[in-house]
């Protein structure tokens, strides 16, 4: 019989002294006994996947609204790709991979429906009420609306995975960078959406490759061949370009980081938090990446047609909202008793903000009876 090895024995001989080994974990916020087996990162992420919210963003806009096509990405593809990107990242460096992979797979967990869209418009709808931010929302889910004990709310994560949730510009309030499980998982997000963006893009047909073959990222070394592929138009010629700019862009990364804990002189878990940012692209790979972003805000986000979605988008959320705060009859019991724990407005908010596109949909017709197609024409597409 092989021997067998516990979780604190797989980290002693695989991890970098630099990354955040769940041995030295600063806990929960209620304290349980470990698993003889699965380390704390690891429960942490199974709990995540079983939440009620996870499962919802299957339903979720990430830029095209789910009934669109099956093949489009929704909040949910976009989340497992970002889990993925971020284990390559942190396994390239002997960092955590399980730490990383729990931060990615609940970063979007408060993502509202419709996209940047809903978030947009909320946040404009809780101006005075502390306003709202998905990724503050993600954490509120993972600490306070999640109910699966029956000794406290939430799911009672560990401080470092809810920190990657909080720490999403690497800085907290005690001055600290975040780990570099967390730093890699905000970059795994842009490269993620990044590519798929561009991927859905050309499917969609509102980009075109005689448009983005301009972009100095093609130029960049490993993807320097990517315009004698096959045709953009072609399945598989799409395919091989995203999946070059994937590999340049998390390559990129890799080295890059490496370099800089070479530099900073990074030898210990107490350097690496002392250090502030410490993960990025090269500057001149950043420079690229930053255009493609900025030709994708121009030519994706603001086509015609995804700004007329937009306002669709914006007006299935106002009115829910607004119909919710004037009678909260309308609520869902459960949802009504939470009120006088947090103020009518927030209550409200988490309500609206946990819906899938689907479900916001089919509750402003039942709230208001109109016919959901005269909200959007022409096809469904929703801005990031």
């Amino acid at each position: 019989m092989p021997e067998s090895r516990t979780w604190r024995d797989r980290e002693a001989l695989g991890l970098a002294p630099y990354a955040a080994s769940a041995a030295r974990s600063r806990g929960r916020s209620h304290p349980e006994d470990e698993h003889p087996y699965r380390s704390p990162y690891q429960r942490d992420r199974d709990r995540i996947v079983h939440t009620n919210a996870f499962r919802r963003l299957e339903y979720k806009t990430q830029v095209f609204v789910n009934h669109e096509g099956d093949h489009y990405r929704t909040r949910l593809t976009h989340t497992i790709e970002v889990s993925l990107i971020a284990r390559t990242l942190a396994r390239a460096l002997c960092l955590n991979e399980d730490l990383a992979e729990a931060i990615a797979l609940a970063h979007d967990l408060g993502h509202p429906p419709f996209g940047h869209a809903g978030e947009a418009v909320l946040d404009e709808l809780l101006r005075g009420h502390g306003g709202f931010e998905h990724n503050g929302q993600s954490l509120r889910i993972v600490e306070v609306l999640e109910a699966r004990y029956p000794g406290f709310r939430g799911l009672n994560l560990t401080w470092e995975v809810r920190e990657g949730l909080a720490k999403r510009q690497w800085f907290g309030p005690d001055g600290q960078g975040a780990t570099l499980e967390a730093q890699f998982c905000d970059l795994a997000d842009a490269v993620a959406y990044d590519a798929h963006d561009v991927d859905d893009g050309l499917r969609s047909g509102l980009l075109r490759w005689s448009q983005l073959r301009g972009l100095a990222i093609w130029r960049q070394p490993r993807l320097s061949g990517a315009d004698g592929l096959l045709p953009a138009g072609d399945d598989v010629g799409r395919h091989q370009r995203i999946r070059g700019l994937i590999d340049c862009l998390v390559s990129d990364l890799v080295e890059q980081t490496a370099a800089n804990v070479q530099r900073l002189g990074i030898a210990t878990y107490g350097d690496l938090r002392r250090a502030g940012p410490v993960a990025a692209f090269s500057p001149e790979v950043d420079a690229d990446r930053r255009q493609l972003e900025a030709f994708l805000q121009g030519r994706l986000y603001r086509h015609p047609r995804v700004v007329e979605a937009r306002r669709g988008a914006e007006h299935v959320i106002r009115e829910l909202f607004n119909a919710y705060r004037s009678d909260p009859r309308l609520l869902p019991d459960a949802t009504r008793r939470r009120i006088g724990e947090d103020s009518l407005e927030r209550v409200v908010c988490d309500y609206v903000a946990g819906m899938t596109d689907r479900f916001a949909l089919n509750e402003h017709a039942r709230v208001f009876g109109e016919d959901e197609t005269a909200l959007w024409p022409g096809r469904l597409v929703v801005n990031r």
